[in-house]
């Protein structure tokens, strides 16, 4: 279609006279173009007003739309100083009446028409202010400043904030601008100087923007988002700005951010600044305290204003009033701020923009989005009519019958029409974000249970740490008679609310935790499901609750991704930390995200301990994997490059494996190729064999060092060649001798289970060479199956018998069972690293018979089973007795048993057994061994 018969579909102007009068105005306008005119100008007497002193403009513009803005970029850059303020007016009439004709002529999109405003002030706003600091440099008030410092501003910098940022300016639109400036350009001497000639320079530049004059204004200019605005100058140095947000910033602020972007002047210095200030805006953890802030923010304005009461379409506030404008964009920045910390894909600076991104990373339904975008265009259309009827900054609707047949005219719709789709919208709008926020009048909290419940424990919880703030007591007291009565409807009512009391006590701090859980009311169900697993449990969570963040990412509960996905996740999670620690900190919080959902998915039944045994083994390889090459930068820096080829690290025993659980420390080993280098190169250049040796301490210190996030993981490096005797990082050399000539059997052993987790894949790939090297060897059995009668009578000795409930110690159980297992795999040279398949090795020599394998391989599974529940349960064996209803039922579940007694006699039948198996594994050598 077009541009003509686009603009024919305007509907007859609804005042004629005035139409005719705009068409003379305008006498070579014709067809289409005329109907527009009149349409316009009949309906608007601004737009009337702009058509008679811009028709010879127009009536160029109209013929090529979009090259017409940059023609008046063109002209503005030719412009001299005196004629600035003057050229700027003129230009800003063109664009304003060219963005009108072309919205109400169906000619551009929204967007269209906001984007073009929006860079209309951008360029006059960089106008503005390069003027207004060239005459300071000009005049030598600009300490050390030149020429060539026009073009960034001299260091100061407008950032664009509101509908400007966002890129989303309205038809009549003020600017929000926080203008800055770095004071790191200056001389300490010069500060106060340099601040003084900036604050003039904004004071001229705003009076550039805004002045009203005999051609107009150009944008009206509010400065008063910046810090403290009453007391602070309209100008501030970067540094002041940043520590007043660190210290007193608050959330109406945070929100501000997220649409600022750097508009005008040293653009470079305020993308440095925004990037300072991103830990203020986007917290580390899901932030759903924001919500009551947003909502509080939303009764003041409406207070303020008196737009309280029900919806009434004469005079309605389109913007503030209730389903309006400002009420989507809460609902949007909102749900940016409480997960934007955590998923940077999150921080987009549209209205519109983010609403699609929210919806298509689940934090927002689909539909829900799908409205509240289709509402937001429609109400800033009207909002645009409404503001080109008078050139005001206003978003009422008009109060008088007449006003509003202007209005549904140039909106192109009959008045009925137009009033029942616009009322329809804003109770729409109202009714989809009343369920989000908290209810206006909040009332009394719910009832407790009717019953008296938990009396002398719930009388001490006003006193625990969680509850030290009154908005911290003010969201519980809201949340305590729904956790009440859930606690009293578990299986086991006391020992829930035992548990959850263990939660609350060790609850550091309670604003956060309790606005998420009244944000997301499963989470209670959830909780109380973790901590009635076990009080250590609940204790864990406690001192952890920042992990419950992860539930509600939209994907907690998916399957699980694999290491390749673990992998990159976490390498982006390193990527945004800038120093080293902060890395280290980053993992730590990552891991226990992953722990915990690794976690949770046994705890409800979606892995099966070996499957939550792999997810475990995912976790600490990619951590090592990924933290590996941080910790050799950083080592780097003072050392020089690994000298030679580099380093692999190993994980031995159960890393090795891949069968951990949730407390499972990490058995390790580094192998090192220095390829004939003696040292590094380096500012403090090291041995090769010093060098490696420190590097791995550094790796083990990287891992295991308690810091602000915890740990990630306790480490032990005993199976290293020639262990603690041994030097703690190995060359590929010695390792491959030592493996070849003087490694013990139960070395060998371990070695069936070493697998390269982290490090170079060249030497990793050099050290599995050597390990099937040496796992192939030809054995002598007698002595293979002697010695491990003797590591199995060492260990006996060295600890108790074992008893039913500790599934690693005692005859026929894991312990055991891994030896033979590892055993089975060197005698058959397959080098198996599974306990199954070393068995199923040992079946193949002819050692153990089918059956002892499968008997055996099904014991480990049963043991394991009850391994990986304890250790969710804590560091103890596990006693039945105090286990508790919820631990019990996932015992049961885990095992396949009907009840503990089952399962009990099933471990007693299925250990014994084992062990039968194993002493006649282990034969004649089983009872020499016995008598050491």
């Amino acid at each position: 279609m077009s541009f003509a018969d686009r603009l024919t579909r305007l509907p007859r102007p609804y005042d004629s006279e005035q139409a005719e009068d705009a068409a003379r105005a305008a006498p070579w306008a014709e067809g289409g173009v005329a109907d527009l005119v009149r349409g316009a100008g009949g309906t608007s007497p601004y737009l009337q007003t702009l058509i008679s002193k811009e028709g010879d403009w127009l009536e160029g513009a109209l013929d090529d739309p979009e090259g017409a803005f940059p023609g008046l970029c063109a002209e503005l850059e030719a412009t001299a100083p005196d004629d600035l303020p003057r050229t700027l007016r003129q230009a800003k009439r063109r664009v304003a009446l060219l963005a009108a004709l072309c919205d109400v002529g169906g000619v551009w999109p929204l967007e269209t028409v906001t984007g073009l405003l929006t860079e209309f002030a951008d360029v006059a706003t960089g106008h503005a202010m390069r003027e207004a600091v060239a005459r300071e440099i000009k005049r030598g008030k600009l300490p050390g400043a030149t020429e060539d410092d026009v073009v960034t501003a001299g260091g100061m910098v407008a950032l664009a904030m509101g509908k400007m940022g966002a890129g989303e300016l309205n038809y009549s639109s003020d600017i929000d601008l926080i203008c800055l400036f770095d004071e790191t350009r200056f001389d300490p001497d010069d500060y106060h100087e340099a601040r003084a000639s900036l604050v003039r320079a904004t004071r001229r530049m705003c009076t550039t923007l805004s002045d009203l004059t005999g051609d107009g204004y150009v944008f009206r200019t509010d400065l008063r988002l910046r810090p403290d605005p009453s007391v602070t100058p309209v100008c501030m140095a970067m540094d002041a700005a940043e520590t007043y947000y660190e210290s007193l910033g608050r959330t109406w602020e945070r929100a501000a951010y997220i649409k600022a972007r750097p508009a005008a002047g040293d653009v470079e210095a305020g993308a440095r600044f925004l990037d300072t200030l991103r830990p203020f805006v986007w917290r580390r953890h899901l932030d759903f305290a924001a919500i009551k802030d947003a909502h509080d923010m939303r009764l003041r304005i409406r207070q303020h204003k008196g737009l309280g009461g029900p919806i009434t379409l004469p005079g309605h506030d389109m913007k503030l009033g209730r389903g309006g404008i400002r009420e989507i964009e809460f609902f949007t920045q909102t749900r940016q701020l409480i997960a934007g910390g955590r998923d940077p894909e999150l921080r987009v600076r549209g209205t519109v923009e983010g609403l699609a991104v929210l919806a298509r990373k689940g934090w927002v339904p689909e539909d829900a989005a799908t409205t509240l975008t289709d509402a937001y265009r429609a109400h800033r259309e009207v909002e645009h009519r409404v503001q080109m009827m008078r050139d005001a900054q206003t978003h009422a609707l008009p109060g008088s019958d007449d006003e509003m047949e202007r209005l549904a005219c140039l909106m192109g719709q009959g008045r009925d029409e137009l009033e029942r789709e616009v009322r329809e919208r804003l109770e729409t709008v109202h009714d989809l974000i009343e369920t989000f926020f908290a209810r206006e009048t909040g009332g009394a909290p719910a009832d407790e249970p009717e019953e008296p419940f938990g009396e002398e424990i719930t009388a001490r919880w006003p006193g625990y740490p969680a509850l030290r703030s009154a908005r911290a007591v003010e969201i519980f007291d809201r949340l305590r008679p729904d956790i009440l009565r859930r606690l009293q409807a578990a299986a086991a009512p006391d020992e829930a609310l035992l548990a959850f009391d263990g939660f609350l006590a060790g609850l550091p701090a309670g604003v956060q935790v309790f606005s998420l859980f009244e944000a997301n009311p499963q989470l209670i169900d959830l909780l109380i499901d973790i901590v009635t697993v076990s009080p250590d449990l609940g204790r864990y969570l406690s001192r952890n609750a920042a992990v419950l963040d992860a539930v509600i990412g939209g994907d907690f509960f998916a399957d699980w991704p694999g290491r390749d996905v673990l992998r990159e996740g976490l390498d982006r999670v390193l990527a945004r930390e800038e120093d080293y620690e902060a890395r280290l900190d980053a993992a730590r919080r990552w891991g226990k995200e992953w722990h915990f959902r690794a976690g949770v998915h046994l705890l409800r039944g979606l892995t099966d301990p070996q499957e939550a045994a792999t997810h475990y083994a995912d976790i600490a390889e990619v951590t090592l994997a990924a933290l590996w090459p941080v910790v050799v930068d950083e080592f780097a820096r003072k050392h020089g490059r690994p000298p030679g080829k580099g380093a692999a690290v190993l994980g031995m025993g159960s890393l090795g494996a891949r069968r951990l659980h949730a407390r499972s420390d990490l058995d390790l080993i580094v192998i090192y190729d220095a390829d004939g280098v003696e040292a590094s190169e380096g500012r403090k250049p090291l041995s090769s064999r010093a060098y490696y040796a420190r590097l791995t301490q550094a790796l083990v210190t990287a891992v295991t060092a308690p810091m602000a996030e915890g740990r990630l993981y306790d480490v032990d490096m005993r199976l290293r060649p020639s262990g603690n005797q041994g030097p703690v990082a190995t060359s590929l050399s010695a390792f491959r001798d030592y493996q070849a000539q003087s490694a013990w059997t139960w070395e060998h052993l371990a070695l069936t289970r070493a697998r390269a987790v982290a490090g170079t894949e060249e030497i990793g790939a050099a050290a599995e060479a050597v390990r099937g090297d040496v796992l192939a060897m030809t054995r002598d059995r007698k002595k293979v199956v002697g010695d491990v009668a003797e590591m199995r009578a060492r260990i006996a000795a060295a600890k108790d018998r074992g008893e039913t409930w500790d599934p690693k110690i005692g005859p026929g159980h894991m312990q055991e069972i891994e030896l033979i297992a590892q055993a089975g795999a060197i005698l058959d040279g397959c080098g198996a690293r599974d306990v199954r398949s070393g068995l199923d090795a040992g079946a193949r020599t002819g050692w153990l018979t089918k059956e002892a394998a499968t008997d055996l391989a099904d014991t480990h599974a049963l043991l394991w089973a009850v391994q990986i529940a304890a250790r969710l349960f804590g560091d103890g064996v596990i006693d039945p007795d105090r286990l508790g209803e919820a631990g019990a039922s996932m015992l049961r579940r885990l095992s396949g048993t009907e009840s503990l007694d089952a399962l009990s006699d099933r471990l007693e039948a299925s250990t014994a057994q084992a062990a039968a198996h194993i002493d006649a594994a282990l034969g004649a050598q089983a009872t020499e061994a016995e008598e050491f």
